[in-house]
């Protein structure tokens, strides 16, 4: 892409590689082959599945991409946004006064067996992929006298297990093919709690890599692929580091009741319900 030439102290550094921060991302967790797919947790969440070299339309509310390709022929993804994520344990902090900090939420969800029946769905500023309703506001339902901080904990810990679950189910329906494993990274990615729950409502392996700043570590493939710092996608899928696999074990009934209790509170949440 020709050479740095503006800025004196990087005057003639190669610029070797051009990428979106989410399809940096999707490099970055060495997502190389049709349906692999990564989710990235920050304010919002972002979702991208590769669909391999012809674009795949979507049919339930996706966006059709790019993925990032380093080998000539192009490459393609579906992509699902969820407006609020990491926003939501914000507003409890910043809002409700009812925690210190992002990782309180941890502990206070474990200190509780369920939700005490709160859901809680964050459409702060509408609902994104799959359901794209600019007029759904956020509700919280099922509250009781005995609810308490905790069950807030956990039910905002659950929506974005949730909404998560909601765009990956989208992709599988366009695509026709399951995925084997979510690959997470960004902020959130380092509550083991959110992780081990997207495992048990997903139903496969949520692997988080060592280091979740995947973004950078994307750009920093391509880059270095430019250069020929490295030969081929391949040996870069060899230099990303594990930390984590958590595994589903939730039992099939209750992921059933989670399920079916949070889609009908998205339904009430939408202008139309």
């Amino acid at each position: 892409f020709g050479v740095v030439s503006a800025i004196p102290e990087l005057k003639g550094v190669p610029i070797a590689g051009i990428a979106g921060d989410q399809q940096a991302a999707l490099f970055g967790q060495a997502c190389f082959a049709p349906g692999t797919a990564k989710n990235t947790y920050g304010t919002g969440c972002f979702a991208l599945m590769h669909t391999g070299e012809q674009p795949a339309d979507s049919r339930h509310g996706l966006l059709t991409t790019m993925a990032c390709s380093a080998e000539g022929s192009p490459a393609y993804a579906l992509e699902g946004s969820v407006f609020v994520a990491g926003a939501a344990v914000q507003w409890l902090r910043d809002e409700l006064g009812i925690i210190k900090d992002a990782a309180e939420t941890e502990g206070l969800a474990r200190s509780v067996p369920d939700s005490g029946g709160v859901v809680f769905v964050p459409a702060f500023v509408g609902l994104g992929a799959p359901h794209w309703d600019a007029e759904a506001r956020g509700c919280l339902f099922g509250l009781t006298r005995g609810t308490n901080r905790a069950h807030l904990a956990r039910a905002t810990l659950e929506s974005l297990a949730l909404q998560t679950l909601d765009v990956i189910d989208a992709m599988q329906a366009d695509t026709g093919q399951r995925i084997g494993q979510l690959l997470v990274d960004g902020g959130a990615s380092a509550n083991n709690f959110l992780m081990q729950l997207q495992a048990d409502v997903l139903g496969v392996p949520v692997v988080r890599p060592q280091s979740v700043e995947t973004t950078a570590m994307g750009a920093a493939f391509l880059a270095g692929l430019g250069v020929g710092l490295w030969k081929d996608a391949a040996q870069l899928a060899e230099l990303r580091a594990v930390d984590r696999v958590f595994r589903p074990q939730m039992a099939d009934e209750s992921r059933a009741a989670l399920v079916a209790q949070w889609r009908e509170a998205v339904e009430r949440t939408k202008s139309g319900g």
